[in-house]
Order: structure tokens, then C-alpha cells, then sequence
């Protein structure tokens, strides 16, 4: 796949195309190749570098954080009151946070749609009307069950827990293909094993003649005469990445699908999608936390899929269980305690499983443009009902490793040392306030959300902002509410229907 290098271009640039897209992730790639196979002109812009499959799989998983993942994957949301604050980790190169996830690949509940549908009233976004682009996307992205035979030791022993207590789970499904349970799927598969959008979806687009551009930042859109007429910014071809030479690119339509943290900046910037006053809120994260328990035997917890099996079994509370492991550094490092009783944990880390749990939040965190500044500032603050939910699913977690013969379980709680099954009661968890829980997203949506009328979102059902009749938004931003699985199947399904639209069919 042939991608120009903004960093090496060294001179301002400028280009005109039928349709510029702004973002190379979930939400672009599946746009500039529908396009571009429509016959289309068409140009994307990727803000981080292109790192191929191979290089980024030989790296280090240090490298991988430094050289592609957002501010090092220290982008955090601020908590408000009673809120914990939340990492919220997204990828910065072509192919944006695709290349960096764990596969995981969930169709959006059929109650989500039916929400969409009726109660929001968002013409065909139904099960059935949406049927469809899932399929779409599960064939060209290869999405299959992960086999059993992948699961680590840590994934089943919790999975044994559960079981005898009743829990149910089931195989994930991922975009892989020939994968071998090497765990490293956050850092760059390096097996080119997992199937994201840099190996489907743009090489589609790059074959049908779309050029592809990195280390391009966009700032506005511009406007003449109540319409779009591209795109300016920067290529960051200055010391250390930095801004230096213009970019500027006319195009007779525009297509954002920067994420849910920064297609609000560029259209805030831009003076659009400002009627409705939800633009940049209504920001949902699925809050993540994760819970250890340590077993006598040896778990290595690494050896396996990062992620392969999960239970809807609490559904009905608003969480799902998800299995997940961290590398070991990380681990290790998030252990209780300091010095030798840091040092005694820190020894444990091959005993550990690990399993995780997802709240299917409501909108209540913002993005804020932050002025001298291109990075945004996020808030979130819980509402009561999410925030009741956390130690009922952390003392469930523990239970479940405790039936499964963990001696003791260790909760996502700083300052908490372990519990075991005689402890477990004890945790007065009205004393626990949310900045001291340990929490983590990969999921920010909803900042430009989809709706009927512009009197209460940003984009209309086929996701063209409301202010103007050429620029259309198609990422995670315009899923209406939060879904309670993971989103890149629901936001690459979305985002064809978007590019369906546009080429006429």
C-alpha cells in the first residue's frame, strides 16, 4: 500500500479531489474504499505515521506505545465527583486505532438498534435494515469465533469459575485470520495475523487510486458561500513531528471521521454543528476495569489470545465480562504496595489471571477544546446508576475466581491490598470514592452524535452535519448512545452506510 509521507514532504501541499476523508480508522477506511471504488476522487488524511504491519510487529511493545499510540497512551478523562478518572487509549496512525486493538468484534444489540430506531426515531437503523452492512463488514474483514484451543490458562480459570457458579460464556469473534494466540494483538500483530482496516479496507481504497497521506493534521474545514470546499492544516513535517508546512486540500465534499475526541475540535474550530449545543458531549466510554486473582499454580496468563471469550450473563446490570491480559511490565507495575511489599507482589505475576468487565454507560462525559492547544481535554463524570454498578461487579468478579480456586483476588482500587474469600465481605466500599478506582477505555463515542432533528444532534440519519450540505461525519462520534460491547464492527457498519449513501447506493 503506497502512503505519502507528509513528515518526509519538507513543503507546503496542496491537492483537489471529489472527496477528502479525514481519518484512516474504523470510520475513513471504509469510506475512501467505497469511494474510491465508485470511481471517486478520493484523499485521506491520517494525523499519525505509517508504521507497515511488519515493522510495527517487530517492535518493541514500548515502541508500539511511543511511536503510534496517542500521547503514549496517557490520554486521560478527567473524573468529576464521585468519578474515577479514565485512560482512555486510541491509536495515531494510518489505520488509526484498528491496528491496535484486540480484534474483538460485536454486532450492536438488537435493543440498541431498536432504540435507534424507534425511540430515537433514526430512519433504518433497525436489526434488520442493518443486517446488512454487518454483514458486510464480517466478510471483508474475515470475522470468525476464536477457538477454545486459544484461550489462556488465566481466560480459563475464570472461565471454570463462572461456570460453577452458574455464569455462561461464549467465544469471542475477532477479525483474524491463522492467528496463534501470541498475545501481542495491542501492539502490532506479528504474524499479520489480525485483519484491521490498514489490511483491508485501505489497500481496497489505495488499489482503487485513492492517495493516502500521513503525518497530515487537519485544523477546519473551509467554507464558501454556505459550503464545504475542503480542508487546511498542517503536515507535520517540522522537529520531532511538528507543524511546519501548510496542507491544504479542495474537495467538493468532506468526510471527518477523526474519532470521537477530534471530529469535534475540527468542527468546533470550523464553526459547524454547534445548533443542537451537544456538540463534543453526550461522550460515552464504556468504563473498563479489571480484576487479578492469584492461584497457587502457575498461570502466565500472556500465553494465549489477548482476548477470546466473554458473558453477557449480567446484561441486564449494564456490564458484559470480557476476557483481557496486560503485558507484563504494566502488570507488574500495577501492583499494591511499595518496596518489599511491592517487591512480593510484583513476584506474582505468573500466578495471575485477569479477567475484565464493561459498563454500558450513559452520555455523560464531554470534549473540549482546550485553546494554544490541539489535543482536547476530556471530562466524564458517572451518573448514580453506573456508578452503583462498580463493586457490584468487582465483588462478583472476585467471587467467580474464588469459585474457581484463587487464594486472593486483587481489586483495581488504589491503595487496596488483596482479599481473599474471608475478606471479601469487609471491603466497605462506601469509603472507596471513584478517584481512587483504576479505570480504562478504548471506546470514545457519541460526540457528534446521529438524530432526527438538528435540535438535538449533530448529524442527520445518513450522517451529514446539519449546517451544511456537503460535509458528513463517519466514526464512533455519531453512534447515538453508548452500545455495551465493543464498537468496530458497529462503527465500520455504520460508516458503509454513511459511504453507501454518498456513492449512490
Amino acid at each position: 500500500m503506497n502512503v505519502t509521507s507528509g513528515r518526509r514532504y519538507a513543503k507546503p501541499l496542496e491537492l483537489e479531489c471529489d472527496t477528502v476523508v479525514v481519518g484512516s480508522g474504523s470510520g475513513g477506511a471504509p469510506v475512501a474504499a467505497t469511494l474510491a471504488e465508485a470511481g471517486e476522487r478520493v484523499i485521506v488524511l491520517e494525523e499519525g505515521p505509517h508504521v507497515p504491519g511488519p515493522r510495527h510487529g517487530a517492535m518493541r511493545q514500548s515502541e508500539s506505545v511511543r511511536h503510534v499510540w496517542r500521547d503514549g497512551a496517557m490520554t486521560l478523562a478527567v473524573g468529576i465527583g464521585d468519578s474515577p478518572s479514565i485512560n482512555v487509549t486510541a491509536g495515531r496512525m494510518v489505520g488509526g486505532s484498528s491496528p491496535l486493538t484486540g480484534g474483538v468484534c460485536f454486532r450492536a444489540p438488537e435493543h440498541v438498534l431498536e432504540e435507534w430506531s424507534s425511540a430515537l426515531s433514526i430512519d433504518d437503523l433497525g436489526p434488520s435494515q442493518m443486517q446488512r452492512w454487518f454483514d458486510q463488514v464480517a466478510k471483508d474483514i474475515h470475522i470468525e469465533d476464536v477457538p477454545a484451543s486459544l484461550r489462556s490458562k488465566s481466560t480459563a480459570l475464570f472461565v471454570k469459575g463462572g461456570e460453577a457458579l452458574g455464569v455462561k460464556f461464549d467465544s469471542m469473534q475477532r477479525n483474524t485470520h491463522n492467528c496463534n494466540g501470541c498475545g501481542r494483538c495491542n501492539f502490532g500483530c506479528p504474524h499479520e495475523a489480525k485483519l484491521g482496516v490498514d489490511r483491508t479496507y485501505l489497500p481496497r481504497a489505495a488499489r482503487a487510486g485513492a492517495t493516502i497521506v500521513s503525518d497530515a493534521i487537519v485544523e477546519r474545514v473551509e467554507l464558501e458561500g454556505g459550503r464545504a470546499v475542503g480542508v487546511s492544516g498542517s503536515l507535520l513535517d517540522g522537529e520531532y513531528g511538528a507543524a511546519r508546512s501548510a496542507l491544504r486540500v479542495r474537495a467538493r465534499r468532506v468526510v471527518l471521521a477523526a474519532g470521537a475526541m477530534y471530529t469535534p475540535l475540527i468542527l468546533r474550530r470550523s464553526g459547524l454543528g454547534r445548533r443542537s449545543g451537544s456538540l463534543g458531549k453526550n461522550l460515552t466510554l464504556h468504563p473498563s476495569f479489571r480484576v487479578m486473582g492469584r492461584f497457587d499454580e502457575p498461570v502466565r496468563g500472556w500465553e494465549g489470545a489477548l482476548q477470546s471469550a466473554y458473558s453477557k450473563h449480567y446484561e441486564h446490570d449494564g456490564t458484559v465480562l470480557n476476557s483481557v491480559f496486560v503485558p507484563n511490565g504494566i502488570l507488574a507495575a500495577t501492583m499494591p504496595g511499595f518496596g518489599k511489599h511491592h517487591a512480593k507482589h510484583r513476584a506474582l505475576v505468573g500466578h495471575l489471571a485477569m479477567f475484565g468487565v464493561m459498563i454500558h454507560d450513559e452520555g455523560a462525559g464531554a470534549v473540549w477544546r482546550v485553546p494554544f492547544r490541539r489535543e482536547p481535554l476530556l471530562t466524564y463524570k458517572m451518573t448514580k446508576r453506573d456508578r452503583a454498578r462498580v463493586p457490584v461487579v468487582l465483588e462478583r468478579m472476585a467471587k467467580i475466581f474464588f469459585a474457581a480456586g484463587a487464594r486472593e483476588v486483587f481489586f483495581p482500587v488504589f491503595g487496596l491490598d488483596s482479599v481473599t474469600p474471608d475478606t471479601l465481605g469487609k471491603v466497605d466500599w462506601s469509603k472507596i470514592k471513584g478517584p481512587k478506582l483504576e479505570c480504562s477505555s478504548q471506546h470514545p463515542l457519541g460526540t457528534c452524535h446521529m438524530g432526527s432533528s438538528d435540535a438535538h444532534s449533530v448529524v442527520d440519519p445518513h450522517g451529514r452535519v446539519w449546517d451544511v450540505p456537503n460535509v458528513f461525519v463517519a466514526d464512533g462520534s455519531i453512534l447515538p448512545t453508548s452500545l455495551g460491547v465493543n464498537p468496530q464492527w458497529t462503527i465500520m457498519a455504520m460508516s458503509l452506510r454513511v459511504a453507501h449513501s454518498l456513492a449512490g447506493g
